[in-house]
């Protein structure tokens, strides 16, 4: 029978700089195989629930090899559309009459979603282990072009954009695929075999959901799940057997109604378990944070942060807009907590989401006075650090109730993207700045960088992942993607995690390392000695040169 070999990963906690313990506050994703040389699985968006993007057994690159002369890229694999979902990896998985490969998982805006072996486009893996597709355009089943939805902030059509999520133990990849039928809009959420790709439990089910509210577009005191606006950009999540997935818009804000929405479905069954408007009573309040999946804990509580919209939760209500939320998943989806800055209102009226960003949850910190912390900034440049059992709601006179409030904490510049944590150390690269270095130090995050780079990325910045080996060997890596609005090739970029020197990037060495069209948002996928490129056009692989 078909098998992901494999044993649970153990984080190590030697050579922690700042505090003498790391105890994880959630399950990671990432696994090693039993196999002769270890390796890694990568099933969900930024490496677990935590969203900390980084991996922390990787042997084979290290800051000594990731050099021109010795790193560079090895192979492409063209799909079919634009890649803005984080390509995902299983190792030694065996597929039917092909044997045993390290694959990686492909999901294109042309709502197609790819299996390639993840180390040769040679021979039998010049094409894809297999593929599926969820359009029919001979029977009027298409993607949804950009047109219908009046904006190019996702051109020039819109099919699978959230980053899948793979549970390795029954074998299944979850996706969301939007498609336009006959004139008429739908959402699926897909549940495929990640052996062949067929489809599993029945699925795939269309996403529908109403619930009580007065918002814009109620009807009968209802509000409805609308598969036309809504814009399922963040990660899929799988926490405790459900699969949890949020919408956004498709940005435009101002020109329709539309509500930030989580909902979720039982993994084994597709049944529907949860739905939660965000917004019912009220509008907007989208969950974009640039891609980044809703994170969790293991006490199965999900946290995310909220874009411009409607807040009245200080007053009795139950609209969340511009809010760092706590939902718990007991009993349905509750909102168990949350954080809103004082001045939400006015940076709502001016665009300035404080969701635009990603959340991130940082370990437990041993011996801390806030050992549960969650970190995110947004639009503002504003770097919030909130105590996960005490989020402090709104103080209209100031932030002062959470742990650290740091204004200005990039230079001036908003945040578009997901940190990335690593022995102690927060990495943010935000639009038209350079990587930032931030340092855990007595259970705080330090108010300025202990650490800086000298490449400026344009907009949108990037979302950062780190490469490790436990405590050693730190590489960050990072995708420069300020070409994508004209074509021009993405950048892999690596460098030092504890300095920000740069170590390599992809147009040094001429042609030869040249990636695909940028695209934004998306980071790299590092593993098993490999880091996996996405863009617009093509998957491109990086390694150790022959």
């Amino acid at each position: 029978m078909p098998l992901v070999r494999r044993y649970t990963a153990h984080v190590s906690r030697g050579q922690v700089r700042i505090f003498k313990t790391i105890v994880w506050g959630a399950i990671l994703s990432l696994s090693i195989t039993t196999a002769a040389q270890s390796a890694v699985n990568i099933t969900t968006y930024h490496n677990d629930n935590l969203r900390s993007g980084q991996n922390l057994h990787e042997t084979t690159l290290t800051p000594a090899l990731v050099q021109m002369n010795t790193f560079g890229k090895l192979f492409s694999q063209p799909v079919d559309g634009q890649i803005y979902a984080e390509p995902l990896v299983l190792a030694n998985l065996e597929i039917p009459g092909k044997g045993l490969h390290t694959v990686v998982f492909v999901a294109t805006e042309n709502d197609s979603v790819f299996a390639f072996d993840g180390n040769s486009n040679t021979g039998i893996n010049a094409t894809p282990l297999w593929k599926v597709s969820f359009i029919n355009p001979a029977k009027g089943i298409t993607t949804v072009p950009s047109g219908d939805l009046g904006t190019d902030a996702i051109y020039p059509q819109v099919g699978i954009t959230g980053t899948p999520v793979i549970d390795p133990n029954n074998q299944t990849l979850y996706v969301v695929a939007a498609t336009k039928e006959n004139g008429v809009y739908f959402q699926r959420l897909h549940a495929l075999s990640v052996t062949t790709g067929a489809e599993q439990f029945g699925g795939p089910v269309v996403i529908a959901a109403t619930v009580k509210g007065t918002g814009s577009g109620s009807s009968g005191g209802n509000i409805s799940f609308d598969p036309f606006r809504s814009n399922q950009r963040p990660g899929l999540l799988l926490l405790n057997g459900g699969i949890y997935i949020a919408w956004s818009s498709h940005g435009l804000e101002n020109q329709f109604t539309y509500h930030g929405w989580v909902i979720g479905y039982n993994e084994n069954t597709l049944k529907q378990i949860s739905a939660y408007c965000l917004t019912a009573n009220g509008d907007q309040g989208g969950i974009w944070q640039s891609g980044d999946g809703l994170t969790a804990d293991t006490l199965g509580n999900i946290f995310f942060m909220s874009g411009n919209g409607t807040f009245d939760a200080n007053t009795g209500g139950q609209d969340y807009g511009m809010s760092y939320v706590k939902m718990s998943t007991k009993g349905g989806l509750n909102v168990a907590d949350y954080f809103t800055p004082y001045n939400e209102a006015e940076e709502s009226n001016e665009d300035l989401d404080l969701g635009s960003g990603g959340a991130m949850l940082l370990p437990y910190l041993t011996g801390a006075t806030y050992p549960y912390l969650a970190v995110g900034a947004g639009k503002d440049g504003t770097m919030y650090v909130v105590n996960r059992n005490d989020m402090g709601h709104f103080n209209a006179s100031g932030n002062q109730q959470i742990v650290e409030s740091i204004p200005n904490a990039f230079a001036g510049h908003g945040l578009y993207s997901t940190p990335a944590y690593w022995q102690g150390y927060l990495y943010f690269w935000a639009p038209n700045d350079v990587l930032r270095v931030f340092q855990m130090v007595n259970g705080l995050v330090s108010t300025t960088p202990v650490a800086t780079g000298s490449i400026t990325f344009g907009s949108p910045g990037a979302t950062p992942v780190v490469s490790a080996n436990s405590g050693a060997d730190g590489i960050v890596w990072a995708i420069q993607p300020a070409g994508y609005a004209t074509g021009a090739p993405a950048i892999l970029y690596a460098l030092n995690a504890l300095t920000a020197a740069q170590l390599y990037n992809s147009s040094q060495a001429g042609t030869r390392d040249t990636a695909g069209p940028a695209i934004k948002f998306t980071p790299p996928t590092v593993a098993n000695g490999k880091v996996y490129v996405p863009t617009a056009s093509e998957l491109d692989v990086y390694g150790l040169l022959p």
